[in-house]
């Protein structure tokens, strides 16, 4: 299904923001820029295929998906799992992130 293609979009981004992340706050190689750049790239290409009829709806149920990744990308690549709240908040987003993919729209 096209819109799993959110998943690996979502960590193309997560990846390439991180390396910035990495660059100033962890005081990493601006190296590290490199590869996030292209991450950044893979990112916007894969989010060309969203099943969404716009742009902006593509972002908008992108958003649910990105909020959860990044919950698990905190959880298992910088050690602090998510809190009860984190979890309800993130369903919350991937409840409206559904609603606008596949709503009934009238025509």
């Amino acid at each position: 299904m096209l819109a799993l293609l959110y998943i690996p979009a979502a960590l193309a981004e997560i990846t390439g923001c991180f390396s910035f992340w990495a660059w100033i706050r962890l005081h990493k190689s601006p190296l590290w820029l490199l590869p996030g750049v292209a991450s950044l790239l893979l990112f916007a290409w894969l989010l060309t295929f969203s099943p969404a009829e716009n742009a902006g709806k593509a972002y908008a149920i992108y958003g649910g998906i990105y909020i959860v990744m990044s919950l698990i990308w905190s959880w298992k690549v910088e050690a602090t799992p998510p809190d009860h709240w984190d979890i309800i908040g993130a369903t919350v987003c991937l409840i409206g992130a559904a609603i606008i993919l596949w709503a009934p729209r009238s025509i």
